[in-house]
């Protein structure tokens, strides 16, 4: 007699999503659908390379088709976004359709929040959370380095970039668009070579929870890159050439790129569950909704403490959510207990450039060069799972058409 299947709906395929997947797939009686409205992963701790040129589209992507294709015949993908939850019926519902399940995993991540009292903020300003925007703006950002090099002999305006926000996007992407263009200025031997970069920071000090000696590590190298940080400010009006600060201050730009904070994606806005101040989802100590023992909530949609402390949305802290959710999730299958999180940052690297970071992990502090490697191995080995999972699939898929 064949055994009844656990049907298993995933809605997002980020960090966290996918996470889950890899191991809740292990179980064949597991039959797993996930959900997205793109086709494709986005490595997001790769962002500030990409638009560099360190790494190109194919190394900061994963396709979410042949990805689940590369498992045992017990994982599928349906490239469709989730409109709403009918909890009490177990139905996720989309544009096509209605899909049943018994289990429920929400890990639809976040999007950055672009705040509405701030006056064409989102007319002039560039988010760089999602690939297709990353994109727009790496092609802007090469199109401009161009022109500046069309206009050498004759004249010289300095190319500025305003990046808002001083957590840790903010930070890395201001370094490495610093780096990158004094080398590119440099390594062709341009005389236009104007460059200015300003980081806004509404907080005392950028990386705000961060270690204080990698905040100060982390300023001096900005500093040496040559980005002006100005810290306790906020802005309060940007248009097509100009950004206006609360300092009465006006800076001019011809590119802003804004990464001054996180909401969870529109879905969970319209589900009638617990949230906190910032619309995050609420979960309890399994990752369980307080509300449905079957669905759990992962990832950057919902809000985590560790010790009474906020723990900061990393891809690392989201991975160790999914694993978690798959261990307690198998658990609630076979009616065991359940294990409480102990979910916290296991440390930290922050890429200031070209060839060179600062980190922190498990107590012991790194800089230079080394901790640039070493957060490119980490980087290129969670690219290197995916992708060996992904090209399993495509094979697959390639052998099934031939």
């Amino acid at each position: 007699m064949q055994s009844k299947k656990n049907k298993i709906v995933v809605i997002g395929g980020g960090y966290a999503g996918l996470r889950a997947i890899e191991m809740l797939a292990k179980n064949p009686d597991n039959e797993i659908t996930l959900f997205d409205k793109e086709s494709y992963h986005f490595l997001q701790t790769d962002v500030y390379d990409f638009i560099a040129n360190e790494e190109d589209f194919a190394q900061v992507s994963v396709d979410l088709f042949t990805f689940c294709l590369g498992f045992n015949e017990n994982v599928s993908f349906i490239k469709e976004e989730v409109l709403n939850i009918h909890f009490e019926h177990n139905r996720v519902v989309t544009n096509s359709q209605r899909y049943s399940y018994d289990y429920l995993i929400i890990a639809v991540g976040a999007r950055t929040k672009f705040v509405s009292n701030v006056e064409g903020l989102t007319t002039h300003a560039h988010g760089i959370k999602v690939l297709h925007r990353a994109m727009y703006f790496k092609q802007k950002f090469e199109m401009a380095l161009y022109t500046k090099v069309q206009q050498s002999g004759t004249s010289c305006h300095p190319l500025n970039i305003v990046v808002t926000g001083g957590g840790l996007s903010g930070v890395e992407i201001a370094a490495q668009m610093a780096s990158f263009a004094k080398e590119f200025y440099k390594k062709n031997n341009f005389i236009c070579r104007a460059l200015n970069i300003v980081l806004i920071n509404s907080a005392e000090k950028i990386l705000p929870g961060v270690d204080a000696r990698l905040v100060e590590k982390s300023e001096k190298q900005l500093q040496k890159l040559g980005v002006k940080i100005y810290n306790k400010t906020k802005v309060v009006a940007i248009n097509k050439d100009s950004v206006h600060l609360n300092s009465n201050k006006v800076l001019p730009i011809d590119f802003m790129i804004f990464a001054g904070g996180i909401e969870p994606n529109a879905l969970v806005a319209t589900l009638d569950i617990a949230k906190d101040s910032k619309g995050n989802i609420q979960t309890n100590e399994y990752l369980q909704l307080k509300e449905y023992e079957n669905v759990f909530a992962i990832g950057d949609c919902t809000s985590l403490t560790y010790r009474g402390e906020n723990v900061a949305p990393t891809a690392d802290v989201a991975e160790q959510m999914g694993e978690l959710c798959a261990k307690n999730l198998s658990r609630l299958m076979q009616n065991g207990k359940l294990i409480k999180h102990n979910i916290h940052s296991r440390g930290i690297l922050i890429a200031l450039g070209r060839r060179y970071a600062v980190g922190k992990i498990f107590g012991i502090y790194f800089g230079g060069y080394f901790a640039y490697v070493m957060k490119k191995i980490i980087e290129r080995n969670y690219f290197y799972s995916l992708d060996r999972r992904s090209h399993k699939g495509c094979k697959k898929l390639f052998c099934k058409q031939n």
